[in-house]
């Protein structure tokens, strides 16, 4: 865990809001076309700030930039009508190419025609999701009583449609992959030198202070019943600790925890708090509207207090890693870096809500991954409603 004390981080919410940019609807090519995807008349407005950082992190034209949010909030939709089409031959699905086009994966070859007739494009491959869910699963259940320090990131990788564990010893993890009892058909390891921990001491939208001086960050704004409060990362704080806001005022009690495992917890506050439906962005605020999943491949952007605002996509959903404290299951893998005081901090696609930062590897000078837990099971979990505008 990495702390630091006495921090005073003067991140209080402005009140000014981003201008928005409404992106405009994306020309229909033909039915092989990523513009078919995006074929809906509903387009996202975006914060001009995000834009900005996703043009030099994704290496993208404004207009580029526009349209793939365009095709990716389309396609979140299109994606659950085509897992019902496919039904149990589902092999995952996953956006490609700087215009994301949906691709989903199938293991019956008779689905590629209603697929393509979408506009998406089809996979045909060997293993359904079902099946790889299941192998990964088994693979967290030997992690609870096995070493994983040379093995500590596994996810199931649709674009591959096979189980990757990365780890610094091959041999330990085929090892931990032989105690699974997983197929091991469906399992492959990648040699990585990544050893992931927790960002500690940060701000997503706002900084708070634990007990008396540990500064973690607020994830996103949340009610349950009329109690108002906020996510963050379990790791942060236990149940019953107390918390004081970025200015040093009293400001609440963490409500539940659980790390590792999972990194989610949530903090009630008092009634000087006010749970507003933002999260700081780089120049202002970005309005959260809803907490819809981006899908593998699409771009994200994370802010955080050491390094501000950084972009980058989604690369796997459901993956396992290990800390030192023990391993987590459940967090979405992402390109986009992150540093020691990074933790906490919230992911965004568009306006849609999507974790708070967990840990990671690398830093944001040479390139790194992060990893974040997902905000909806936090919600699930605790019984908590999303603050939105």
């Amino acid at each position: 865990m990495l702390r630091r004390r006495g921090l005073i981080a003067g991140c209080a919410i402005a009140m000014s809001a981003f201008s928005l940019t409404t992106l405009p609807a994306v020309a229909d090519n033909g039915p092989s076309s990523a513009s078919t995807v995006a074929a809906e008349s509903a387009t996202p407005a975006l914060p001009a700030g995000m834009l900005k950082a996703m043009e030099r992190d994704l290496g993208l034209t404004p207009t580029e930039a526009k349209e793939r949010i365009a095709n990716e909030y389309r396609a979140a939709t299109l994606e659950a009508k085509l897992r019902g089409t496919v039904g149990a031959d589902f092999g995952g699905s996953w956006l490609t190419g700087d215009d994301a086009r949906l691709v989903v994966a199938t293991t019956d070859p008779a689905d590629s025609a209603p697929i393509s007739a979408t506009g998406a494009k089809a996979q045909v491959v060997k293993h359904t999701l079902k099946e790889l869910d299941a192998a990964k699963s088994a693979l967290d259940r030997a992690a609870r009583g096995n070493s994983t320090k040379a093995a500590p990131v596994w996810y199931v990788d649709v674009k591959s449609n096979s189980v990757v564990v990365r780890a610094s010893d091959p041999a330990a993890a085929r090892t931990l992959i032989a105690k699974s009892g997983a197929d091991s058909s469906l399992v492959r390891v990648v040699k990585s030198a990544e050893q992931p921990r927790t960002f500690y001491d940060v701000r997503g939208g706002d900084a708070y202070y634990i007990g008396s001086g540990s500064r973690c960050s607020v994830g996103f704004s949340v009610t349950k019943g009329t109690q108002q409060g906020f996510a963050t990362a379990g790791h942060c704080g236990r149940a019953g600790q107390s918390t004081t806001g970025y200015n040093r005022v009293a400001q609440g009690t963490f409500q539940a925890s659980r790390f590792p495992g999972a990194d989610m917890a949530w903090v009630a506050v008092n009634s000087q708090w006010t749970a507003r439906p933002w999260v700081k962005g780089p120049s202002g605020n970005v309005t959260v509207s809803g907490s819809q999943q981006t899908a593998v491949g699409g771009s994200i952007c994370r802010s955080g207090s050491t390094t501000g605002w950084h972009c980058g996509t989604v690369q796997q959903h459901n993956t396992s890693v290990s800390y030192p404290q023990g391993t987590v299951s459940g967090v979405t893998r992402t390109s986009v870096c992150a540093e020691p005081g990074d933790s906490g901090g919230s992911y965004i696609s568009g306006s849609q809500a999507q974790g708070v930062t967990s840990g990671g590897s690398g830093n944001c000078s040479s390139g790194g991954t992060t990893y974040h837990q997902p905000i909806n099971p936090i919600l699930s979990a605790y019984g908590l409603k999303l603050v939105t505008g």
